[in-house]
């Protein structure tokens, strides 16, 4: 612990030096420039400085993010994203300060902080030329995260109109407003640098009024990112990474050249904007200020005199993070590991003590031992994971036991007797280490998988554990810690696992799959299988009764004992009679290992999915269904003990703490009753906000640094790379900045699927959702809002609900809203002012086939909070309709929307009702991965082998649910992830040409995060995909089409979508030379 303490206070002095000596403001985000000032977002709120520096002036101060900043022309007020009303919009203030004017009213979007690699919904771009709209890119009802539309929005607030694309990013309009320079990706939030794949952007030109696009970019830098368009006069100034690292480039209009601007070489430019002659960014945390001009560049030294609320210490109830629990050896105490730091809550009444007091350390698994009388975790205090012991109530003699140089321990558990720990390591490895010598050691290492569980004989001489088998079977083994040998003993034909040993050492009880059940599927001539597990006995010696062994009284004659009977009961003995002192019983586990896998025998229990807990006193325990039960080992009667989530268990004292909805408890034999409710009030810490920050940060690099899929790093040097964003922590002020830092710092190696997203207790605004009708509605000059269209949706199917089609709703298009709740619409610029707050709640409407009161009727509606939904159920039904009318009715569509549920859904319903066409599009546009492809991709390869016919029924391929003509593929640049793996394996395996542009290119795969301490998510990747012919494949670069076709989204906007078309025009070419499977043949004669 004194190493500890010597650390924190090294990086407290640190910090606290930082803040009394220096002020000048880093992560200073997203800056704006406009009539001689600079506004930028510090830490959450927005700011502004002069020109030339100095000190900032704060004008927003809520508790939700307030970024994006842009000034008007005129320099008087800015626009910004913010979140005052529980909903990400577009406001603006006056540029000195004053009160914020919400102006738009959208879609509450569950992916939508800075603290997501989505980014927020609702970021203005910036303002039209005459200073009478503001541009915003909106997710509102995008179906595809990745994809979202620009819209305008008057200055004062009022109806969105959209610009005429199907998709857009930031953009920039010419100075006499005749023409849009864009960008059509936004991925600024994707945490991949040096990126080279389908989304890599360009800048294209759009001449306003017209569908012409003109790619100022195109074939520079080596498919480089091109982003950020800014007009300023005769030239566009943009960011690129060509040289890769982001600087500025120009690009000149007239003479179409470009040149470079800048020359960074450590941080990359982020966020630039433009507003007159000048144009500001950010670079390595500090604000740049360009002159266009004259070409002059500066850092504006901005200095910040900030309460830093966020940042300070505050008490923290973290009950609700407690992440391990362990029981005292009685049963009386528990041991409580939330956020870091080592609790011993009184299992009934009594104080509760932090054991550690640590900040800034991550303490995990804390475990107390079998006697009682030693407490052992993880602590990463020295920089690594090691692990510490101390005494149950003398803190400050905890000592460090292992010297760890790199690595995650986990799974801590004690031998019976006390003597010695074991915890496995994500190396496949099982540890052993001794308390009193404070030395360790690697005593196994599996080949094929990890140490999934492990139990420990009573006299700590064989280890039980389970892991997979070279055929990919988990397998039960039993490791002899004298010989250092495993021995399986479960047979590799089934998963086997939870091995656990009665507290005799005479049993071994495992769970075995063994009970395959066949489901046939409606939906074609197929089965699934549900396996379940029966629980398994073994007899470690031979000479131990199998419980389940077939018993029966025989009857025998009775014999004379010689043996003297012992007195009555209630007899004295002789006066001179002593007790008997009571001796600890030594146990000796006998194993014979000749014939062991076949000792096992099944317990008389349903076959079901079981957890077993312990084994004591001729009882099993285990869980199932959330139900802890019991079988007699003497009868092998079932019984129930009690509903709910076994978390901890004290074999000793036959004591369990029990999870039951929101609350705990500590339970124990006979009664098992949750009289005993464990009070976790005060499982409260002081949060060192900045010293949980370093750690996390740190830890965050040590995970990637041990768990990424090379251990090369992509060739990167992760030590720099380190040391490189470190720089940035002493100026993290909000836990938003941390999850920036952090992404930046991971998106060095540059690959797909590096993510980390902020923690649910990260500062944020309490969110309102806005209820929206499934219909667009325009303003009319009588005040009302007119119907000009309804999304048709399938009421029956309760996402795709459209309120206005609901039974007994009379309201059309064309309608007019008069009012709602009562409320007239004629002050209201947009109908959603009246219904925030009011998604799935009953809301009247006043109706009307004019603009007039009489007449008017009263329909009643419950609106929803998503409409993306029934945009993307419209999409899919024009495209199947357009590809069944320009196909002549041969011709079948099939869109997938993701390759998880939803994909597989949407396939299945697609599919089997298209197998009478000819031929089929598979569209994987859009596509936002999962991992469903090779699902897919064997339903689509199956071929016929032989015909069905029926004399009075039409006569059927089989497998029967096969397509046999030709087919093709859809791409773009948003299939993702297992969508870029569909269309690999789609070409791979022959079944047709994939058109339009080339995927996303991001295969290195994620699992679940490790549990950091305030609950961030980070995803390393840690496995991915190669050829059969032994080669790389996709990553950083995407699937390239056989065919390509870029879609151009102004065309797209009005209908022409030019991969569809060409997906048509192909297969109709190939259908020329399709042989259709035969029909019957002739008539035979036998």
């Amino acid at each position: 612990m004194k190493c500890r303490l010597i650390l924190t206070v090294l990086l407290l002095t640190a910090l606290t030096s930082l803040s009394a000596r220096d002020q000048e403001g880093r992560l200073l985000r997203f800056p704006a420039v406009g009539n001689g000032v600079i506004a930028f977002s510090y830490a959450g709120d927005l700011y502004t400085v002069p020109l030339e520096g100095g000190n900032a002036t704060r004008i927003t101060s809520h508790i939700g993010y307030e970024v994006f900043p842009k000034f008007s022309p005129d320099g008087r007020t800015i626009a910004f994203t913010g979140q005052y009303d529980g909903n990400t919009e577009v406001y603006t203030i006056p540029a000195e300060g004053g009160e914020p004017l919400r102006l738009t009213y959208t879609a509450a979007l569950d992916r939508d902080n800075i603290g997501d690699r989505m980014g927020p919904n609702n970021i203005v771009m910036g303002w039209t030329p005459d200073g009478q709209n503001i541009v915003l890119r909106s997710r509102w009802y995008s179906f595809s995260g990745m994809r979202a539309h620009l819209f305008t929005v008057p200055a004062e607030g009022g109806e969105l109109s959209q610009i005429p694309t199907t998709e857009g990013g930031f953009c920039s309009f010419s100075p006499d407003g005749q023409y849009l320079a864009l960008n059509r990706m936004f991925r600024e939030f994707r945490t991949w640098k040096y990126y080279k794949g389908g989304q890599a952007d360009d800048i294209w030109v759009n001449k306003l009024g017209t569908t012409q696009m003109e790619n100022i970019t195109a074939g520079e830098g080596d498919n480089a990112q091109d982003i950020f368009p800014m007009w300023i006069g005769a030239d566009i100034y943009f960011i690129s990474d060509r040289d890769s690292i982001m600087n500025l480039f120009r690009y000149n209009t007239g003479t179409k050249k470009t040149e470079k601007i800048t020359r960074f070489d450590t941080y990359d430019i982020k966020f630039p904007a433009a507003g007159g002659d000048y144009i500001t960014f950010e670079n390595g945390g500090y604000v740049y200020l360009f002159h266009t001009k004259t070409g002059d560049l500066k850092k504006v030294d901005i200095r910040l005199n900030e309460e830093n609320l966020n940042a300070r210490t505050r008490l923290l109830d973290v009950a609700g993070q407690a992440a391990w629990y362990s029981l005292s050896p009685n049963g009386e105490q528990v041991l409580v590991t939330a956020r870091g730091d080592v609790f011993s809550v009184p299992g009934t009444e009594g104080a509760t003590y932090n054991l550690t007091r640590t900040p800034g350390v991550h303490e995990r698994e804390a475990c107390w031992s079998p006697d009682g009388s030693r407490i052992a975790w993880f602590s990463d205090q020295t920089g690594e994971y090691q692990l510490y012991v101390m005494p149950y109530d003398k803190s400050s003699e905890a000592r460090k036991i292992t010297s760890f140089t790199d690595g995650y321990p986990d799974n801590l558990s004690w031998a019976p007797d006390s003597k010695a720990l074991y915890f496995t390591t994500e190396k496949r490895e099982l540890w052993c280490a001794n308390p009193e010598t404070g030395t360790s050691r690697k005593i196994l290492q599996t080949p094929f998988s990890t140490i999934r569980n492990y139990d420990i004989s009573p006299d700590g001489k064989w280890i039980t554990y389970a892991t997979q088998a070279e055929n990919r079977m988990s397998v039960v083994y039993l490791y002899s810690v004298d010989d250092n040998i495993s021995y399986p003993v479960t047979s590799p034909w089934y998963d086997a696992q939870s091995g656990v040993f009665s507290d005799d050492g005479k049993y071994l009880f495992f769970t075995s799959a063994r009970d395959f059940r066949a489901n046939y599927s409606w939906v074609e001539w197929n089965a699934t299988y549900n396996v379940s597990s029966y629980i398994f006995v073994l007899p470690l010696a031979k000479d131990t009764p199998d419980p389940t062994a077939l018993k029966a009284v025989e009857y025998k004659p009775s014999e004379k004992s010689e043996i003297p009977a012992a007195p009555a009961a209630g007899q004295k003995g002789r006066k001179n009679d002593k007790a008997e002192p009571a001796v600890k019983k030594q146990i000796t586990v006998t194993v014979d290992l000749d014939g062991i896998v076949e000792r096992a025998s099944a317990l008389p229990l349903e076959p079901g999915t079981y957890q077993i807990l312990a084994a004591v006193d001729g009882d099993l325990y285990f869980m199932t269904r959330r139900e802890v039960k019991k079988i007699s080992l003497s009868d092998l009667k079932e019984s129930a003990v009690i509903t709910g989530m076994p978390l901890a268990y004290a074999p000793k004292g036959k004591k369990m703490l029990l999870r039951d909805g929101d609350d705990l408890f500590v339970i124990g034999a006979p009664t098992w009753k949750k009289d005993k409710k464990v009070s976790m009030g005060d499982v409260r810490i002081f949060a060192d906000y900045p010293a949980e920050w370093n750690q996390i940060f740190q830890e965050t690099w040590r995970v990637y640094r041990d768990h990424f899929y090379l251990p090369t790093m992509h060739g990167r040097d992760w030590n720099g790379i380190r040391e490189k964003y470190e720089a940035l922590l002493p100026y993290v002020k909000h836990r938003h900045d941390l999850t920036y830092v952090i992404g930046e710092m991971i998106s060095e190696l540059n690959v797909g699927h590096c993510y980390v997203t902020s923690p649910s207790d990260t500062p944020a605004a309490e969110r309102v959702k806005v209820g929206l009708l499934g219909a667009r509605f325009s303003k009319d000059p009588s005040g009302a809002f007119r119907v000009v269209k309804i999304y048709e949706g399938e009421n029956w199917d309760k996402s795709l609900r459209s309120p206005f089609h609901e039974g007994g709703v009379d309201i059309s298009q064309g309608d007019y809203i008069l009012e709602v709740d009562g409320v007239d619409c004629t002050p209201m610029k947009v109908i959603y002012e009246a219904l925030v707050g009011k998604v799935d709640k009953t809301v009247a409407l006043t109706v009307n086939s004019t603009p007039a009161k009489t007449g008017a009727r009263t329909v009643y509606v419950k609106p929803i909070a998503d409409e993306a939904p029934l945009v993307y159920y419209e999409w899919v039904q024009e495209n199947i309709n357009k590809v069944n009318r320009a196909g002549n009715g041969q011709i079948g569509y099939i869109h997938i929307p993701d390759m998880g549920i939803a994909g597989l859904d949407m396939f299945t319903k697609l599919f089997y009702s298209q197998l009478d066409k000819k031929a089929l599009i598979i569209d994987d546009r859009m596509n936002g991965g999962g991992n469903v492809s090779p699902i897919i991709l064997e339903r689509l390869a199956r071929e016929a082998y032989r015909m069905s016919m029926y004399r009075n029924g039409m006569n059927l391929p089989v497998p029967n649910e096969s397509h046999s003509g030709p087919k093709v593929c859809l791409i773009d640049k948003y299939s993702m992830s297992d969508g870029d793996l569909f269309p690999y394996g789609f070409r791979k395996m022959g079944l047709g040409k994939l058109i339009g542009t080339r995927t996303w290119g991001g295969i290195v795969g994620i699992s679940g995060s490790k549990p950091y301490l305030d609950g961030q998510d980070v995803r390393t990747p840690f496995f991915t995909s190669y050829s059969t012919d032994g080669e790389w494949i996709i990553e950083g670069y995407g699937v390239e089409p056989d065919i390509e076709v870029d879609i151009n989204p102004f065309e797209d906007y009005l209908g022409n979508d030019a991969q569809l078309n060409k997906a048509i025009e192909v297969l109709l070419e190939e259908l020329k030379s399709y042989e259709p499977l035969p029909g019957t043949p002739p008539d035979r004669k036998m």
